[in-house]
């Protein structure tokens, strides 16, 4: 039987060597121009562009063709989306799977909405390789990523949240605080996989101390975790050696954010997904 993982790119993950895998791109649209969320986009010429546009930005999901495109070549297919409360991406992953199933009643498609993005869709991809490697059942690999996905999370530092406001997501005035002498914004997915903003410490290294303390309270100790960033290396390193500092050894990636994060997270901004386990 021959399996698939594909997610939409809010994964931060384009390509992924470690399993038959694909991407459907999210877009970025603003009056003059929409950048889709691929390889061949230059994402330090978006962030750059978007620091000067004026009036209202927004998202495009993929669309039902394109998840299907994605999904048909494979017997097994588990899917991963941003969260249902942010984008249509799931619905149209759903409907995807509906068509395809009835037009050929042997494969087999999971659709998981991650509740989530970035770096905590990350942890599942590579929860889901490492599943469908060992050859196991559908079913069981379904139920084993669901069960596995109770124990992820992901929060997340803010410097600006211009883009957010502009689409919608916050508060403008909440927005406005972002940025303004140095204070940042910490967040989480909530668990319905909505933007719950946390705390507002006021510089980098306050910013790095609040970030641990909040996964502390969520039960973090010691597991793996993976840290997007948007031009910001220099704070996903030292979050990094923070983490080893107070946790011990831990499995750490870091990786740069894609268009569709790089929109969300805008520059400086990090997103940290983790294991509770």
């Amino acid at each position: 039987m021959k399996y698939k993982i594909v997610s939409d790119s809010s994964s931060n993950l384009l390509s992924f060597a470690a399993a038959p895998y694909a991407t459907v791109p999210l877009k970025i649209i603003t009056a003059e121009q929409e950048y889709v969320d691929d390889a061949a986009l230059d994402v330090a010429a978006m962030i750059k562009d978007l620091r000067t546009v004026k009036g209202k930005t927004g998202t495009s999901c993929p669309n039902i063709h394109e998840w299907k495109q994605a999904m048909a070549d494979a017997d097994m297919v588990f899917a991963i989306t941003i969260t249902s409360n942010l984008s249509g991406s799931c619905a149209a992953a759903l409907q995807a799977k509906a068509e395809l199933e009835e037009e050929n009643p042997a494969q087999k498609i999971c659709v998981l909405d991650s509740l989530s993005t970035g770096p905590e869709m990350q942890l599942v991809i590579e929860k889901l390789a490492a599943l469908c490697a060992e050859g196991k059942a559908f079913e069981a690999i379904e139920c084993e990523i669901r069960e596995y996905m109770t124990h992820t999370h992901l929060i997340f530092c803010l410097e600006s949240m211009a883009n957010l406001a502009r689409n919608g997501r916050v508060n403008p005035v909440v927005a406005k605080v972002a940025g303004v002498l140095g204070i940042r914004i910490v967040g989480v997915a909530s668990a319905v996989g909505t933007l719950e903003l946390l705390h507002k410490p006021r510089g980098a290294e306050k910013a790095l101390l609040s970030i641990i303390d909040v996964m502390r309270e969520n039960g973090y100790r010691g597991g793996a975790v993976r840290i997007a960033h948007c031009n910001n290396e220099v704070g996903a390193t030292k979050l990094a050696a923070k983490l080893r500092a107070a946790f011990g050894e831990v499995e750490i990636k870091i990786v740069p954010t894609t268009a569709l994060c790089s929109f969300y997270a805008e520059e400086g901004g990090l997103m940290i997904g983790y294991e509770d386990i």
